[in-house]
């Protein structure tokens, strides 16, 4: 081998940013972007500049894992400063829209009473002329529908507040990233490239297939002063990679949360990937290694960060071949598009599937299941739960779906009979509806309302009715965030007395006393269908 010929090790982190901060799905959309920015990361920032050690409290609170509150000890005060002064100025496009959004909610609210709305599109604040129709429901209630494709061509979208930032991890100990900026380190490698761009393809591409050193970091750009940080990241040693599935029937991985692997001899497919790196660990895991060389079909979810994560997605961008994502609503504040964003990020093959359609796959199909509740009780249509049938089998992803209307499974029953195999989130407390989308609110809610709209999936008594109406005959409860590796985005920490927990042994036991396979899934997973 050339001696400018290395490989990517598996341990390296490629932290996706905007303006520093942690970038997740609703930073790509320029709406959602602009309310976050304002609503979260400045209010963030200006929190923890007037009062550093209110924040260093909270961090070391276990009972506040998951808050708005920055992790760096009550430190650093000056360059989160500079930061938010920098945010406010590089980032003004987005303020202003913010600003727009929120003008626009007042004026619909006091102006549109019933009549023609026709004579309030004079009254659109000016960043918003020609990017939003405004709209009654059939309540005669006022709202507005955003022309995504148009924003995302707009002064608004700015592929300069995008970069990536690169380091070795070594454990699973990473601070929550919703709040916490990735301010200057020795150890990280921060690098202004755009999500899009084919130099990261050509990058992960070198974890399993060897590159030319001084080719990719021409590619990457990499500074001189980031040049022996950036060889830190690669290594002469070839990585063990496993052969790939050539055994009967079905294998299915588990790789923790709501990701799973399935695989046959003609197709592999893989379901809302957020993956572990390679490293020493005292939880077993399969990681990046354990997938095959290429992925026939991702199937997201839903448009949550637990779900669709950018980390994971910019890492399997060279290898996958259809992406298929749930239809959005089309337009409104709180649904952006998934395939829109992906496509915006360079993702090729991304395919919208609606409730009750179906994708052919080598012998078999995939179908679009309704996806109720765990929204917070919002306007969201982007999400699915997924029916799997390859060979003889019947597998159902469900992730987060929440129970809350038992006649609709009476009715897709109804439809596709029973099902062999399910999986089945169960987090059925979850987080009020202001911690994920308190920014895009148009109004804060008191807290009683806040907190009786939960992120929540089903509950045992949600659960077993499922179960039972289905008449599965494995049950594997996932998608509990528990998983060591997953706290830096997740906020959940159960003990044996966690309702979540309390729930999901029940519904166990019941599998079990009716003869079922039943398991609640931790760290890695291997199940084989003949």
């Amino acid at each position: 081998m050339p001696p400018d010929t290395v490989y990517l090790r598996p341990n390296v982190v490629p932290q996706p940013l905007f303006g520093q901060w942690y970038a997740w799905a609703h930073l790509i959309p320029p709406a959602t972007a602009a309310l976050n920015v304002v609503g979260r990361h400045a209010k963030i920032m200006k929190s923890y500049v007037q009062a550093p050690q209110i924040h260093a409290a909270a961090v070391a609170n276990p009972a506040m894992l998951g808050g708005p509150f920055m992790d760096y000890g009550g430190g650093r005060v000056d360059e989160v400063r500079a930061l938010l002064d920098r945010t406010l100025a590089e980032q003004a496009e987005l303020v202003e829209l913010a600003g727009a959004l929120h003008a626009l909610d007042a004026m619909l609210a006091a102006e549109a009473k019933g009549y023609s709305l026709e004579p309030l599109y004079a009254r659109i604040p000016a960043p918003l002329r020609g990017y939003v129709e405004l709209v009654y429901d059939l309540g005669h209630r006022p709202g507005y529908r955003l022309v995504e494709p148009l924003l995302y061509r707009s002064r608004f979208y700015d592929t300069r507040h995008q970069s990536l930032a690169l380091s070795l991890i070594y454990s699973d100990h990473r601070p929550f990233v919703l709040s916490t900026p990735v301010l200057d380190d020795p150890d990280v490698l921060q690098l202004p490239i755009p999500f899009r761009s084919g130099a990261i393809d050509e990058l992960f591409r070198m974890q399993r297939v060897p590159g030319s050193y001084q080719a990719i970091r021409e590619r990457m750009e990499v500074p001189a002063a980031g040049e022996a940080l950036f060889r830190s990241f690669f290594t002469e040693e070839p990585p063990a990679l496993p052969p790939p599935y050539d055994g009967p029937g079905i294998r299915v991985r588990y790789f923790g949360h709501a990701c799973i692997l399935v695989e046959t001899r003609e197709l592999s497919i893989l379901v809302d990937p957020v993956i572990s790196y390679g490293y020493d660990a005292e939880v077993s895991r399969f990681t990046y290694a354990d997938l095959p060389e290429h992925i026939d079909y991702v199937l997201i979810t839903h448009n949550h960060q637990d779900h669709i994560l950018l980390e994971t997605m910019l890492q399997l961008r060279h290898k996958v071949g259809t992406i298929v994502v749930p239809r959005s609503g089309g337009g409104s504040l709180q649904d952006p598009s998934l395939k829109l964003m992906l496509e915006v990020l360079g993702f090729r093959g991304v395919v919208e599937l609606g409730e009750l359609e179906e994708l052919p796959i080598p012998g078999g199909s995939i179908a679009g299941l309704p996806f109720f509740g765990e929204h917070s009780d919002l306007d969201i249509r982007t999400k699915l739960a997924y029916l799997v049938r390859t060979g003889p089998r019947s597998i159902v992803f469900a992730a987060d779906s929440c129970n809350i209307e038992p006649e609709l499974y009476r009715h897709v029953h109804a439809m596709y009979g029973d099902v062999d195999v399910l999986f089945l989130g169960m987090e059925c407390d979850g987080a009020p509806l202001s911690w994920l989308y308190g920014p895009l609110l148009s109004a804060p809610l008191d807290r009683d309302r806040d907190h009786s709209r939960r992120l929540a999936g089903s509950n045992y008594e949600r659960a077993s009715d499922i179960v039972n109406r289905f008449g599965c005959k494995e049950v594997y409860v996932y998608a509990m965030g528990q998983e060591p590796w997953l706290r830096y985005m997740m906020a959940y920490r159960y003990t044996d007395e966690s309702n979540p927990i309390i729930a999901s042994n029940r519904l166990l036991q019941e599998c079990r006393t009716t003869g079922r396979t039943a398991e609640r899934l931790f760290g890695e997973r291997e199940l084989s269908y003949r």
